[in-house]
């Protein structure tokens, strides 16, 4: 018999039992024999691109195996033994990476980029940090359904620089989510090292500032990974609370294949080389006695054969089939949007902002799932004080006052959707929530298109001018995610659209920004009905018939509309688009071949505004029914500024009149 190497790494067992032992082992071959083949394949140009994880398998199979089966993980690209100890077929693996519609994205999204609940595991995307938070809005699902559950996200060293990684952190600090923040420090951010990506001995040493339990262990130690995340599971189901775990380790490739390691000193190379994960934990077993030769050779023939098939299977599958149809379709949740008219003719006399907290309020009786977080919503009832009351009346488990964390509570907010929740982010103001930006582009705008789950978040966002609250306060920022395929956009323009439209934006599966103009809050009444009912997101509204022109327009807009086109006289057609995305053609068509000239009026800025695409799109579509011209007015390409008689002047008012006139003589 062949003399067995000792281990460099130090094992205990424990209390593990033969099996759980030989499973662990099971377990860590396999993503390891198809990592080499997957490099052989990416050389035979069969794959595009390997982020490998060849040195690191200890912690993505530990992990995986600590946890319950349901147990939602968030891995990242060099985290295969998450995908193969969930047990994902490994067809449906091999076909994600060759962009087959067998994987779990029909070939749009590559690597790991993907998700499936129905394996409780959910992939990155590139941009890193934004995974933390939607584990952390999982864990908030687990908690608030008292369920005995945890949730489990990765990160590498370098994206604890990223702001994700705080703002995630310091709100599951804060509400004592159930949740592990597992962090891989493989001494590199691509080529950049440690001590250039922050100055702290230790990546738990982050944790002593959010309150948080922090760990640092061997992450090539299966046994040690497995054992402490099996313990800080147990006690997390019963008393929940974050814990930041950092795995020390080293990956024996490059970043991705294409990078090479010429920057990693050889010496450190051969330090980790000896370390390896799976050769070290092979050698444990055999001088154990626990496993033998024949066992191996076995178990590898077995695994290599599963590999064989499973690739034949793949390879034989023909790339998707482009499906313009298909495509379209799968950017939303099927979703029916018919209009539900109330079941009373009862009405009452309300404010727009009433209108909006009625609609909430109905909305939180309706489903019990809903969740509102927001700055200051809870006791303080939001800046606006659309929300007072709602503290007492739905507790704050459903109410929440949130941290200044606008990216970590849209993510969370996903992070319900997942656990199938919904979740409500009032945004203070639309111009904060760029601070939250990637999570609504690249995350609730993507996610169904990419591998089929849904977002089911409403985004808050007062907004505009006419208030004197200057650049920061003020802007109407709804062109800056029109053109981002995935978002509904709303932007009712009077107290029974901002009910009814809201209460279609919560029952919606989907990803809403809804808009709501500030100067209309306590400005404008109009009877309301009481009742449930809601106004089918894409459909324009007709406000006001006329024969001379038309003015197409949205929220603040209408109301302009109307007081110039009364003040001169016109008989004007005013078309309220109410939802911006998706837009109502058929209206817009139907009002320019009826009057033959078109007006289109927004208050943010000229330059890249909605105008600009509606402007296109009636040029190219219906040219052969225009009489003059398509003017558009909108307001200057500056910020929006503070100062009353500058920011008059930075409105389209003044100028709406003068083209409005122009445009009907031409």
């Amino acid at each position: 018999m062949p003399k067995v190497a000792t281990p460099i790494i130090q094992y205990k067992k424990g209390k593990l039992s033969k099996k759980k032992l030989i499973a662990l082992y099971d377990a860590i071959v396999k993503p390891r024999m198809i990592e080499e083949k997957m490099l052989l394949l990416l050389r035979q140009g069969k794959i595009s691109k390997w982020f490998s994880g060849i040195g690191q398998e200890a912690i993505a199979v530990g992990a995986t195996m600590a946890l319950d089966t349901e147990e939602v993980i968030f891995p990242m690209h060099r985290n295969l033994g998450v995908f193969t100890t969930r047990e994902i077929p490994l067809p449906r693996l091999f076909g994600q990476w060759q962009g087959k519609l067998s994987g779990f994205t029909k070939g749009r999204d590559r690597s790991f980029h993907f998700g499936t609940l129905e394996y409780a595991t959910v992939g990155m995307i590139s941009h890193l940090g934004p995974q933390l938070s939607l584990a952390a809005g999982v864990a908030l699902a687990h908690k608030l359904k008292e369920e005995k559950k945890i949730s489990l996200a990765f990160t590498g060293e370098g994206g604890t620089s990223e702001g994700e990684f705080h703002e995630a952190l310091n709100v599951a600090a804060v509400w004592q989510l159930p949740v592990i923040f597992l962090v891989e420090n493989n001494g590199y951010g691509l080529s950049t090292p440690v001590s250039e990506q922050f100055n702290c001995t230790q990546v738990a040493d982050k944790g002593i500032g959010y309150g948080m339990r922090s760990l640092r262990i061997d992450g090539n130690n299966i046994l040690e990974v497995y054992q402490t995340i099996d313990k800080l599971a147990k006690e997390l189901r019963e008393n929940p609370e974050p814990v930041l775990l950092e795995c020390l380790t080293f990956r024996q490739r490059g970043h991705e294949e294409a990078s090479g390691v010429k920057y990693v000193p050889k010496d450190l190379m051969d330090y980790w080389k000896e370390r390896d994960p799976v050769h070290n934990y092979e050698n444990y077993l055999l001088g154990e006695g626990i496993i033998d030769a024949a066992y191996i050779e076995k178990l590898k023939a077995g695994i290599k054969e599963e590999i064989l098939e499973a690739l034949e299977i793949a390879e034989a599958e023909d790339l998707p089939t482009a499906d313009k149809a298909l495509e379209l379709t799968d950017l939303y949740r099927p979703y029916d949007t018919s209009a539900i008219a109330p079941s009373t003719s009862e009405t009452k006399d309300i404010r727009f902002i009433d209108a909006i907290k009625d609609g909430l309020d109905t909305a939180m009786e309706r489903y019990d799932n809903l969740v509102l977080m927001g700055q200051d919503i809870a006791d303080y009832g939001g800046v606006f004080k659309i929300t007072d009351g709602f503290l007492a009346k739905y507790g704050h488990g459903r109410v929440r006052n949130t941290p200044i964390c606008e990216s970590a509570i849209v993510g969370i907010g996903l992070g319900l959707s997942l656990q199938g929740m919904k979740a409500m982010v009032e945004m203070q103001f639309s111009d904060f929530a760029t601070c939250g930006f990637n999570q609504i582009v690249n995350n609730l705008a993507k996610l169904h298109y990419r591998w089929g789950a849904n977002a089911d978040v409403v985004i808050r966002m007062p907004c505009g001018g006419s208030v004197g609250a200057g650049p920061f306060h003020s802007q109407t920022n709804e062109a800056w995610y029109f053109k981002t395929p995935g978002l509904k956009i709303v932007y009712p323009s009077n107290p029974a659209d901002a009910k009814g439209l809201l209460l279609a934006s919560l029952a919606d599966p989907n990803p809403v920004l809804f808009f709501e103009h500030k100067a209309l809050y306590r400005s404008m009444t109009a009877e309301v009905p009481t009742d449930y009912y809601t106004i089918e997101i894409g459909k324009a509204n007709l406000v006001q018939a006329g024969i001379q022109a038309s003015i197409i327009t949205y929220g603040l807009g209408v109301k302009w509309a109307k007081e110039i086109s009364e003040k001169l006289g016109l008989s004007i057609d005013i078309l309220d688009l109410r939802s911006l995305a998706p837009l109502d053609y058929e209206a817009i068509a139907t009002t320019v071949k009826k009057t033959n000239r078109v007006l289109l009026l927004h208050e943010d800025s000229l330059v890249g505004g909605i105008g600009a695409e509606l402007s296109a799109y009636i040029a190219q579509h219906l040219f052969k029914h225009l009489d003059a011209p398509v003017m558009r007015v909108a307001s200057m390409d500056t910020p929006i500024p503070f100062s009353k008689n500058l920011e008059k002047q930075y409105l389209p008012v003044d100028r709406l009149e003068l083209t409005l006139a122009e445009l009907v003589q031409y």
